[in-house]
């Protein structure tokens, strides 16, 4: 194993909270004087059947854990996705069947090995133990919490105040998700910064079961493709982890310079030392910033297909996008839709490409329009109207699309 200082430099990466470092250097000292590594929880919801960038960057922290010799769990709350988390959440949220559940869960499995080391990675799912709860045992954890306590998270108090319904389940989430920790006997919890209080209730619990509290280190909610909004599918504004290397490479390369380099910080395994000495090089005009772009579009490809795939990616781009062609900045549109689809001929019309929706059918049937580097040959095409679209027509006409 590295040294207690090597490893905190690697496990700070990127991250907002530790609770705590000095527990934290306490338990890596401690293990590299007996040997044994620490054991590092992360939970999953198999909320959806398909993980984007956004789900990655604790993956990626996971992957840290791995390489430096911890044993990584990774957990999928095949329990805890039948209530339905509700950090975040205005509305209760539905919760899932079993049988969304454990088909969101194998596909949970396939995806995270692009990322893990499927050797050193063990997929627990809390079912194993928190299925074997008595109605007596689940009572007696709920007594550990109190109404005052809950309404401190600040997505139930708004709800409170706002007179929008709370259901008792939900209340259980954090409780049970905190649980999962005794079970675990985890030493460090992972999660986003909006599981904070969640992350928080597994160190309550283990220190009334005389456990050594987990240390809980949060990650960032990476935004999306605009930029601004935090990465999802609901808002369009995501880059897919199973998508085509094509679309995954375009994507990469509409975002900003800035938000470039928040991607190399959480998703990269570029050192951080190179990654200053890029910025420095941009900024001092020996880089150009579309290069260090096309490098981290390549790593992505290449992590989530293979670097062949990356070079075709980039050899695609480069004939759609021809290097003489791109400009060095391309204008950026705020298009308003009070839809959830807008069709393409109306697109190119709002962001100023065409003179008129006639005028976009007829580039469409001339092959002469692409969005995100794909060819649109249907005149009758919709997209969605969510995130942000990189459009072109013809050889010279380019615009970013940013959705309102």
């Amino acid at each position: 194993m590295k040294s207690v200082a090597e490893q905190i430099a690697l496990i700070e990466r990127g991250a907002v909270d530790f609770h705590s470092k000095e527990d934290l250097v306490k338990k890596l000292n401690r293990s590299l004087e007996t040997g044994v590594p620490l054991t590092i929880k992360a939970g999953f919801d198999p909320t959806a059947p398909d993980l984007h960038l956004g789900h990655t960057v604790l993956i990626q922290k996971m992957r840290h854990f791995q390489m430096l010799g911890h044993q990584v769990n990774f957990l999928i709350g095949d329990f805890t996705g039948l209530i339905g988390d509700p950090t975040g959440k205005s509305d209760t949220r539905p919760p899932l069947t079993p049988e969304d559940v454990k088909r969101n869960a194998e596909t949970y499995k396939e995806q995270v090995f692009k990322i893990l080391d499927p050797e050193k990675t063990k997929v627990v799912f809390n079912s194993s133990w928190l299925g074997q709860l008595t109605s007596f045992e689940m009572i007696r954890l709920a007594s550990e919490l109190t109404v005052a306590r809950m309404l401190e998270r600040d997505d139930f108090k708004k709800r409170f105040e706002s007179n929008r319904p709370i259901s008792i389940h939900e209340f259980l989430y954090p409780l049970i998700q905190g649980y999962d920790s005794v079970a675990m006997k985890a030493d460090v919890e992972l999660g986003g910064t909006d599981q904070l209080f969640n992350l928080l209730m597994g160190r309550d619990l283990q220190r009334s079961r005389g456990q050594e509290p987990q240390v809980v280190l949060t990650m960032p909610l990476l935004e999306g493709l605009d930029g601004v909004n935090k990465m999802s599918k609901s808002l369009g504004n995501y880059i897919g982890i199973s998508e085509a290397p094509d679309s995954i490479f375009g994507k990469v390369m509409s975002i900003s310079d800035d938000l470039m380099f928040r991607y190399y910080e959480l998703l990269s395994d570029l050192p951080m030392a190179e990654i200053v000495t890029l910025k420095g090089q941009i900024a001092a005009g020996q880089l150009h910033p579309k290069a260090v772009k096309v490098q981290l579009a390549k790593e992505l490809v290449a992590r989530f297909h293979n670097q062949a795939a990356a070079e075709d990616a980039e050899r695609n781009f480069d004939q759609i996008f021809a290097r003489h062609e791109m400009p060095d900045e391309i204008e950026e549109v705020k298009v308003v839709v009070g839809e959830p689809e807008i069709w393409v001929p109306k697109l190119l019309l709002d962001a100023g490409l065409v003179k008129s929706t006639s005028d976009g059918r007829r580039m469409i049937q001339q092959h002469a329009v692409s969005i995100e580097g794909e060819k649109v040959s249907d005149i009758n095409a919709v997209v969605p109207a969510h995130g942000t679209l990189l459009l072109k027509v013809g050889k010279r006409r380019f615009c970013k699309v940013i959705f309102s």
